[in-house]
């Protein structure tokens, strides 16, 4: 289904996960949507113009945008869902009666694009209110690259748990999620090592790898023992959990 939308949210409930992993930015009049990018383009999302900054943009003006009509051509078994407008916070947060599945939620915020995203201060009070008036502080992590913003949740609210995200960086995991103030590091795949996630272990922490989307990649994670896999076919990856009994 189209990333990001309410229809790839039903599915992946439907699927049996055990989280939504989504991303956030925050539009103009301060509604908090849910998208990949900070930006509105093809091949993803089509609107009135070629691209658009959802930070300069009203919520209405989102609405005017179509993330669901052209299937992604990385995604050969996509379905494309015309109409499928970039979902709020609020949308998706109201599915949670339909199973006790987590929200992961990444705010996507850039220290070099100040302009894409209010302040990270700002960013995390917007998300911890909408986390509270869905009373969802249980079931909520909150990731991010930008340590900023996990920092200014740690402070606004301590309870929420908090996922340090990381790409390249070659350091311990330990180290990157004490620099976060993070209880789990979720690292792009390639970085895991058994290793590197008994380490985290004895430290106290989670490890979350992203995006693994072949078996062989699952085995090798699962080998190394971590927490959880985020993947882009949740349908595939249960079927092979359960193939391999381990669901």
């Amino acid at each position: 289904m189209p990333e990001n939308t309410i229809p790839a949210f039903e599915y992946a409930i439907q699927a049996g996960v055990d989280a939504l992993e989504m991303d956030m930015a925050v539009t103009k009049d301060s509604v908090i949507v849910i998208s990949h990018d900070p930006i509105l383009r093809g091949p993803i999302c089509t609107g009135p113009t070629a691209s658009a900054v959802i930070h300069e943009l009203t919520l209405p003006q989102v609405r005017e945008w179509d993330c669901g009509a052209i299937r992604n051509p990385g995604f050969a078994k996509q379905t494309a869902v015309p109409g499928t407008h970039p979902p709020t916070l609020d949308e998706v947060f109201r599915l949670a009666d339909r199973g006790n599945f987590d929200f992961n939620i990444e705010t996507k915020s850039f220290p070099d694009k100040p302009e894409y995203t209010p302040s990270p201060e700002e960013f995390a009070r917007l998300v911890l209110q909408k986390i509270r008036q869905y009373k969802l502080e249980k079931r909520v992590i909150l990731q991010s690259f930008d340590f900023r913003t996990l920092v200014a949740m740690k402070e606004l609210a301590p309870e929420i748990r908090l996922s340090a995200l990381t790409e390249t960086d070659p350091r311990d995991f330990v180290v990157i999620a004490r620099e976060a103030q993070a209880a789990i590091i979720s690292p792009q795949f390639n970085l895991v090592t058994q290793g590197k996630v008994t380490a985290a272990h004895r430290a106290g922490l989670q490890v979350v790898p992203w995006t693994a989307n072949t078996p062989a990649d699952w085995d090798r994670l699962i080998q190394a023992k971590v927490d959880a896999i985020i993947t882009d076919d949740p349908s595939e990856l249960m079927a092979y959990l359960k193939k391999t009994g381990l669901r």
